[in-house]
């Protein structure tokens, strides 16, 4: 495998008033393509403002970040807005999805930005929403799913666009046990199929059993990280 990003000595400091918060400090960390990564840790250690980094959705205050040869750290607006848009895809927690369109329409959204014909789009849409087990919800709009179906749309939504990145933040945060384990099977299947890079960002302990390595993240820096060699974590 390759390498698809590399973090060297990412700091971000956030500045609240007269107070310094350190947010992430020093963070060195490569990843391989077609890893399924954790990164575990509990609230405020800097998980997500990792994760955010990564994404080019935040600056690091210090240090460089690269997708590949492109360096993230240095793109201006345009140009991350560029990046996301064709590598990168996101799962939420709280889902994300806009309550006036249906799921289909939720779905082939990112379609649209990428200036993809309605019927093309339409016909990718559907074949998504088959595999994910919602072809009788095309028409369904956010309000009239169940919370686990709401996530089904979100994960196809980030997948659409066939990104060589998927990113989620607390992904089965809203949900019950049972609905989290199907979520999760049928994201990392899908990732596995499409020979995808996850990132998976949570404070939940079993979600990281479905992770390759598990990334320990506490006050902004990595304390350890657990590699899964046949089937045993080391």
């Amino acid at each position: 495998m390759s390498e698809i990003m590399t973090l060297k000595g990412v700091r971000k400091v956030y500045h609240m008033g007269k107070e310094k918060v350190v947010a992430l400090d020093q963070v060195d960390l490569t990843i391989e393509e077609g890893e399924i990564i954790c990164l575990l840790g509990p609230s405020g250690s800097g998980k997500s403002t990792l994760l955010n980094m990564m994404a080019g959705l935040e600056k690091p205050s210090k240090g460089e970040i690269y997708f590949r040869k492109y360096p993230v750290h240095k793109m201006d607006e345009n140009k991350l807005a560029e990046f996301r848009r064709r590598f990168i895809g996101f799962v939420f927690q709280q889902y994300n999805l806009i309550t006036t369109l249906t799921a289909l329409e939720n779905i082939t959204m990112p379609l649209l930005f990428k200036g993809v014909a309605k019927k093309q789009r339409s016909q990718e849409g559907k074949a998504l929403m088959a595999r994910i087990g919602l072809a009788d919800r095309i028409n369904h709009k956010p309000t009239e799913m169940s919370g686990g179906q709401q996530q089904r749309v979100s994960i196809a939504r980030a997948f659409i666009n066939r990104p060589e990145i998927i990113f989620a933040d607390e992904p089965t945060g809203n949900l019950d046990t049972h609905t989290a384990k199907d979520m999760m099977d049928m994201m990392t299947e899908l990732v596995r199929e499409e020979k995808k890079t996850l990132i998976i960002v949570t404070h939940n302990r079993e979600l990281s059993g479905y992770a390759d390595r598990i990334v320990h993240i506490r006050d902004g820096n990595i304390e350890k990280i657990e590699t899964r060699v046949e089937g045993v974590l080391v």
